[in-house]
């Protein structure tokens, strides 16, 4: 624990951090003795979580209550983060839209690329910098199993998720060598209330939010990537490597339309 706030201390912040794998990042971290910054729109969810961290682990929480799409985004960082060493860097906000493409408002298709793509970028932009000048630090970026390969009724948001994939790829090529590790998690199904309230109508195997916190912490600085669960780990192998592509995306069609229609 000491040597993980050494490296990616004191100050960490987690983008998305209200519920779900955010709130299991944010408690992840605090009992790893972090001091956090915590972003998201819901400022009473926030500050409940604030309340039970600082109770819980003795550390210090700031809560930046923030809409992750907006075009101001890297001044807002800086506002919520000024005077403090950030470290560490959690990117797990994100939204999606389910449904035929064209039928969807393109508005919706342009918050996925706000939220998904845009924040990750403008976030690891703002913080990393002082990171790399420091010689230390993380930056983790949740990505999903949808990053493989394309997925309709979900073709935004996969789409989004492939590029953080490669983004953290790209990045951790790049910082390695000044001291900064950047991981990508490619999760599963997770067991949170975002996933609960796009309303499945199949039950399918749900990850732990608090396993995969833990497991994303721990590979900083062992890998550019990510899949947890093992389970996710064949499917990602199966589908990346040993499927012909136009037959992976068929079958996340099928499997997407069972679980949404």
């Amino acid at each position: 624990m000491k040597d993980f706030r050494a490296r990616y201390g004191p100050w960490a912040l987690v983008a998305g951090a209200s519920a779900g794998l955010g709130e299991a990042f944010a408690r992840a971290l605090a009992a790893r003795g972090l001091h956090l910054v915590l972003l998201a729109r819901r400022r009473e969810a926030l500050e409940r979580l604030a309340v039970a961290l600082r109770a819980a682990h003795g550390v210090e929480v700031r809560v930046a209550p923030c809409d992750l799409a907006r075009a101001d985004l890297a001044e807002e960082a800086g506002r919520f983060t000024a005077g403090l060493e950030v470290g560490l860097l959690v990117y797990n906000a994100a939204h999606s839209v389910i449904g035929p493409f064209v039928d969807r408002p393109l508005e919706e298709h342009l918050r996925v690329v706000d939220v998904n793509c845009r924040g990750p970028v403008t976030l690891a932009h703002a913080l990393g910098g002082a990171m790399a000048r420091r010689g230390r630090g993380g930056i983790v970026l949740m990505s999903s199993l949808a990053a493989s390969q394309g997925n309709p009724l979900l073709a935004s948001y996969a789409a989004s998720k492939a590029f953080g994939l490669v983004l953290a790829e790209g990045l951790w090529a790049e910082l390695r060598a000044r001291g900064v590790d950047v991981v990508a998690c490619r999760a599963g199904a997770t067991r949170t209330a975002g996933f609960a309230a796009s309303r499945p109508r199949r039950r399918v195997p749900l990850s732990d939010p608090d396993d995969v916190a833990r497991r994303a912490l721990e590979a900083l600085g062992r890998g550019p990537s990510l899949v947890t669960g093992a389970v996710n780990r064949v499917a990602a192998f199966t589908f990346g490597r040993l499927l012909p592509r136009r037959l992976s995306i068929r079958i996340m069609e099928r499997a997407t339309r069972r679980l949404y229609e």
